[in-house]
């Protein structure tokens, strides 16, 4: 299973130095593009996108995200933080499993 990653150039080149490929993303029609060619890679298992990329291209997002399938997709913030309205790791845990971290 291998990862990519979807974003901005400092977090692509910040998971580049750990050995993950990534794409750097300029725009909406090139996010989308991008996606779909990863999600009908079979050897991509996990697919990291930051929340602005995401939020570009969010009904595909969704789309997918919510029909249970592979590849994982997973959000994160960029070097800026989250985006308004976005929880953090510690909220999501918290929701998640019930316990305050």
């Amino acid at each position: 299973m291998k990862y990519f990653v979807l974003g901005d150039e400092d977090t692509v080149l910040g998971f580049g130095l750990s050995g993950v490929k990534g794409k750097i993303v300029q725009d909406s029609e090139e996010a989308s593009r991008i996606f779909h060619e990863l999600l009908s890679n079979g050897e991509i298992g996990i697919i990291i996108i930051t929340e602005k990329i995401a939020a570009m291209i969010r009904k595909e997002v969704d789309a997918f995200v919510f029909s249970e399938q592979f590849p994982l997709i997973v959000e994160i913030p960029d070097r800026n933080g989250h985006l308004p309205g976005k929880p953090g790791v510690r909220e999501l845990a918290a929701k998640t499993i019930g316990i305050k971290l």
